[in-house]
């Protein structure tokens, strides 16, 4: 399983959801993830929007095998209920 983190510098839930995915990877050996610095790398929340599908007002914005999950807390919520998050 493979999670995209689509973030921004000084951002709290940012850092929270890489957190979450540092604990995924370290608990489950098939997952990974990549955090991207949308600010490093040009991406604008429109951009995020077209793969997405949806309107994006916030970051994180984060995708798993490809599919929009959202942000921080429904990343948290799917880690927990579909990948042992605290279990």
């Amino acid at each position: 399983m493979f999670t995209v983190i689509f973030g921004r510098p000084g951002c709290p839930f940012c850092v929270r959801a890489k957190q979450i995915a540092e604990t995924l990877k370290a608990d489950n050996a098939d997952f990974d993830y990549n955090y991207i610095d949308m600010l490093a790398e040009g991406i604008s929340k429109a951009d995020l929007e077209k793969s997405a599908g949806v309107p994006v007002n916030t970051v994180p914005q984060i995708f798993v095998d490809e599919k929009h999950v959202g942000g921080c807390t429904e990343f948290e919520q799917f880690a927990k209920a579909n990948l042992g998050l605290y279990a």
